[in-house]
């Protein structure tokens, strides 16, 4: 694979533009009202990945007190920013703090886990994600929830663009410039559940002349997630919830 930085970078335009390519990603409507109703009214919620506030922020206006944890300096310093030009009452609401949600013990619980946005398909699916559902158990008092956003199988067995040389997303930014994406790899591993791809950002100005690029080596594992939950004490609650026809939303219970 061509050489790329990781994503999420101090450096990388992924960070720089997370709140862009979310926004414009219409696969992610709907989700902050699934994860609102997966609590009481006012209710605590731990976000594990926290990114960029996009959630927890989202939450805190709802009337949740929210705790986010993010392990990339990059997206918790957006978060943090995010939160400062919040209204005080939301603001009050959301704590969000650097922590591995793989090795994270806050030493309280909360009525709701979450972890959006394929967070957990980014560490390896193994002993990371046992440890991560230990931690969503560790956080949740017994009959507790959490809910893990995780990609479909079929799109991650999906060939890359036809025409790698032409971007997957192209959108205006503030000031007349544009953001571009492109795939440049992309491939599948079925017997690990691998899929690596390099993705790269191009920053145009507003003449559409290049300004800044970053190709970043995005990862995604997958497996069947119920036996590990289960090894932290967390059966599955419901039926998969789906999530604009590219993920489905698992909802497991601490027994």
């Amino acid at each position: 694979m061509a050489q790329a930085r990781a994503y999420y970078a101090d450096k990388g335009l992924s960070a720089a533009f997370y709140d862009t390519v979310t926004a414009a990603d219409v696969r992610l409507a709907g989700d902050v009202e699934i994860y609102a109703g997966l609590a009481a009214a006012g209710g605590a919620v731990l976000e594990l990945g926290a990114g960029t506030g996009r959630v927890a922020l989202a939450l805190g206006e709802r009337g949740f007190s929210v705790t986010g944890v993010e392990i990339a300096p990059a997206m918790l310093a957006q978060a943090v920013a995010r939160r400062s030009a919040s209204p005080e009452n939301v603001a009050a609401r959301v704590t969000l703090l650097r922590g591995d949600m793989t090795a994270l013990d806050l030493k309280r619980t909360f009525d709701l886990v979450v972890c959006p946005y394929f967070t957990l398909a980014h560490v390896p699916a193994g002993a990371a994600w046992r440890n991560t559902f230990a931690t969503a158990a560790r956080h949740l008092a017994t009959g507790g929830l959490a809910a893990f956003h995780l990609p479909l199988i079929e799109i991650m067995r999906a060939p890359g663009p036809a025409h790698p040389e032409l971007p997957v997303m192209d959108e205006a930014l503030p000031g007349g410039g544009r953001l571009q994406l492109y795939v440049r790899e992309r491939v599948f591993r079925e017997a690990v559940g691998r899929l690596d791809q390099v993705v790269e950002y191009v920053e145009l100005n507003p003449e559409g002349r290049p300004i800044r690029r970053s190709p970043e080596r995005l990862t995604y594992y997958l497996t069947e997630p119920t036996p590990l939950a289960a090894s932290a004490g967390l059966i599955a609650d419901r039926d998969p919830i789906p999530l604009g026809g590219v993920g489905e939303i698992r909802v497991f219970r601490k027994a």
